[in-house]
């Protein structure tokens, strides 16, 4: 069974669909050129800034990625610090200039092999996920694959940069092989003082990192985590920023303050045993009830409701819950107070699918990846009915494109048949947005929800 193509914006060029879709991965086809594995930039190029002048690169006598790597089991990646294979599914919180950021990154079921300097590599493929303030800002697919020495390296990403809903430009995007060298992204036993270059390629994409401090000691969903690495990371701007990464996880935080990336949680190495508890189950119902109760104004029953969510939420979290997962949550709980109180109908709908976002994530400690993106297929579409509703043409236009993409995460896990369903509802659904027909949109998405509820049960 091929994958359907979700790579497209609704209305993206038909060149960009040619490049961007095939059998194997969301990439192009093939990277073409003369640029091969060696991480060395041609000899006479210099990185330089915005302002022209040459990065403060570090010298090459320090750098532990100028080697020519091989690859002979390239998709067993073991590399602790970069655990990619066996991440199934990473939630970051966090913040981009102030606004709340939110991401996530699955790993597909595809593979892709990149031929460079005549030698087949056989990628993992990565999505990755970015909404700034509950809206679709970036989708990258990424190729990673392993060295023989335990180096994990880059090939590069698909990337989607989007505005109102929309793909607004593909910058940052590269390919191995096509554009640059492939790139050193976590070296095998990194030491103090050691410098890599996750991206290489001056002038599209540059990243050089030095490691700063080892054997450091993070805080997880279920306990320290002991040997993390934290990094120093010069960009193509100029500008430095930390990172943090741990073994089991990979990357762990990024940034700080106001522009900060950090893991909440991530599975399976936050898994854990048995159902989702039942303050998280009385939590979604919750949302869920008052999402649909909203419409009706059943004020009484819809207060009595929250009530038993926010005890549940203390209950809850006294057994100890990350504090940017608490931060959210009380958040939103606070919201949905205040809009139930305020019988305010559309805004108390939305504050209970905030409420929903984060309870999903702590029940994926208790789920499989594709189980609780069939609950955000759901969510979706829920959110692009109160778009419709509220007449906000480029929010259901942004509302599909994230269905489209949570489409192709569960598209392994589900039958031929159910497939087929989810897809025709959801090409529904698009054509509904792409013509900013609302009543059409909302209505596509109140079949869409009928179609994944018949695969959920």
């Amino acid at each position: 069974m091929l994958p359907r193509c979700a790579l497209v914006s609704l209305l993206a060029a038909v060149a960009l669909t040619a490049q961007a879709c095939n059998s194997k991965s969301a990439g192009p086809t093939g990277p073409s050129g003369a640029a091969g594995l060696d991480p060395t930039p041609a000899s006479d190029e210099v990185c330089r800034g915005p302002d022209g002048n040459p990065l403060p690169v570090a010298p090459d006598s320090l750098r532990v990625d100028l080697g020519t790597p091989t690859f002979s089991n390239p998709t067993d990646v073991s590399n602790p610090l970069f655990p990619i294979r066996s991440v199934a599914r990473a939630v970051f919180y966090g913040y981009v200039e102030g606004e709340p950021l939110r991401l996530e990154t699955t790993l597909l079921a595809e593979t892709r092999t990149f031929e460079v300097d005549g030698q087949p590599v056989e990628t993992l493929v990565s999505q990755f996920l970015a909404l700034v303030n509950g809206r679709i800002h970036e989708i990258a697919i990424d190729h990673y694959a392993q060295a023989d020495d335990g180096s994990v390296w880059y090939f590069g990403e698909n990337v989607f940069n989007y505005e109102d809903g929309e793909v607004a430009d593909t910058e940052g995007t590269w390919f191995a092989g096509r554009d640059g060298p492939a790139a050193m992204i976590m070296p095998a036993n990194p030491r103090i003082g050691d410098v890599w270059r996750p991206e290489n390629i001056c002038e599209i994409v540059f990243e050089e990192v030095t490691a700063k401090e080892t054997g450091l000691t993070v805080q997880s969903a279920h306990g320290p985590v002991s040997g993390a690495l934290k990094v120093q990371e010069l960009h193509m701007e100029g500008a430095l920023e930390d990172k943090t990464f741990a073994p089991g996880y990979g990357e762990w935080t990024s940034g700080g303050g106001n522009d900060l990336e950090a893991l909440v949680l991530a599975i399976p190495a936050d898994a854990l045993p048995g159902l989702p508890p039942r303050d998280l189950e009385t939590l979604t119902a919750g949302a869920i009830e008052i999402f649909d109760l909203a419409p009706g104004e059943d004020w009484e029953a819809m207060s009595e409701r929250v009530g038993d969510m926010a005890a549940s939420w203390e209950r809850f979290k006294a057994g100890g819950v990350p504090a940017m997962v608490d931060t959210v949550m009380k958040g939103a709980l606070d919201t949905l107070v205040a809009a139930v109180e305020a019988q305010d109908v559309e805004g108390s709908r939305q504050a209970a699918l905030r409420v929903a976002l984060p309870t999903l994530d702590l029940k994926l400690r208790h789920r499989t990846a594709a189980e609780t993106d069939l609950d955000l297929l759901d969510l979706w579409a829920r959110q692009l009915v109160l778009d419709a509703a509220a007449g906000d043409q480029t929010g259901i236009i942004g509302d599909a494109e994230i269905l489209t993409w949570i489409r192709d995460r569960v598209a392994r896990d589900v039958s031929p048949a159910e497939l087929r369903q989810l897809d025709a509802r959801l090409d529904e659904i698009v054509a509904a947005a792409g013509a900013r027909n609302l009543a059409r949109a909302s209505a596509a998405a109140g079949s869409f929800r009928a179609a994944v509820a018949g695969i959920a049960d």
